[in-house]
């Protein structure tokens, strides 16, 4: 029924890595329990597959806004599904790991588990290459491996921004000016000469004031406010890990557009919750894997979008009784 209580299943890193005011799992985990739903929490190495089924050994967990702000009880083994929801926040590096989780997840889906973000989505819509699929969004950009291309598409658009695929929080992440003559140095380092892909983007100034603007979707549908990431004076990057402000914005007519654009497709694929980067109304990352920006825009505008992801749970699991 909807509205009852449900037992979810969190696979995230361990939660002494979690800072409660910052970190949107924890208030994904404080909405759910306000609201009467059981916590179980486990680790990517938790999880197992045994004679076609998927299980995990799980602690029981309960979050507070006071210390000590979690506390677990005994270990159990249980089958993921038989649970509500499995709920994945695990970090980024997006690695070899990752995608071995996300195939035996899947395995717990055809189960009749619900996993959100789905886990071929977390698998398949990697937070950077798939801005290609929305080429209408996203400012000028390159994927390659070629130092060569890189170089060309430097000369062509003047300032360019160069990152990593598989990275989180800003790391790696170069603005290299026209004439830098770092700039090869670098292309050799992210593409490690030429045997990895890597990412260039046409530099937007719209960063310095207007900040790295992280809009969050749910089902498809946008939270009404975006957190913009303004960069420190010392620094490029609009990451709250790096040193950027959250400066909480009503969002704009463009914002919405992007969302009219992209939400769908997320929502179709699966993905509940997802975090567009939007930069000067370009989007240049799509974040399927943890985003993040919840804490911030709820003390910021009053708001409890954990409820709100609470609540498009509750429908999809509606949707498939």
């Amino acid at each position: 029924m909807l509205g009852a209580p449900m037992r979810f299943v969190y696979v995230m890193d361990p939660m002494d890595r979690v800072l409660p005011d910052k970190d949107t799992t924890f208030a994904i985990q404080r909405a759910a329990q306000r609201l009467g739903h059981a916590a179980l929490h486990c680790t990517p190495r938790d999880v197992y597959v045994e004679a076609g089924d998927v299980w995990a050994r799980v602690r029981a967990l309960q979050v507070s806004d006071s210390p000590p702000h979690f506390a677990f009880e005994n270990a159990i083994d249980v089958r993921l599904a038989d649970v509500d929801c499995i709920l994945v926040r695990k970090d980024p590096p997006f690695d070899i790991e990752f995608i071995y989780l996300t195939y035996i997840l899947e395995r717990a889906e055809l189960a009749g588990a619900l996993v959100v973000n789905r886990a071929r989505g977390l698998r398949g819509i990697n937070e950077k290459v798939s801005t290609a699929w929305f080429p209408q969004c996203c400012a000028p950009t390159l994927v390659t491996r070629d130092i060569d291309e890189m170089a060309a598409f430097a000369r062509s658009h003047g300032k360019i921004v160069c990152k990593p695929l598989h990275s989180m929080g800003g790391h790696s992440i170069f603005v290299l000016e026209p004439g830098d003559k770092n700039a090869r140095v670098v292309y050799e380092s992210l593409t490690e000469d030429g045997r990895h892909f890597a990412m260039a983007q046409k530099y937007l100034p719209d960063i310095v004031h207007g900040g790295d603007a992280r809009v969050l979707l749910i089902d498809g549908e946008p939270v009404p406010y975006a957190l913009a990431r303004v960069p420190s004076a010392e620094d490029h990057r609009g990451n709250l890990a790096a040193g950027a402000k959250g400066v909480g914005r009503a969002l704009n007519e463009r914002d919405r557009w992007l969302c009219r654009e992209i939400g769908p497709a997320m929502s179709a694929a699966g993905m509940l919750f997802v975090g567009l980067d939007v930069i000067g109304g370009y989007v240049t990352e799509i974040n399927v894997t943890s985003p993040t920006g919840v804490r911030e825009l709820d003390k910021q505008f009053n708001l409890n979008i954990g409820d709100q992801l609470m609540q498009a749970i509750e429908r999809t699991l509606a949707r498939r009784r």
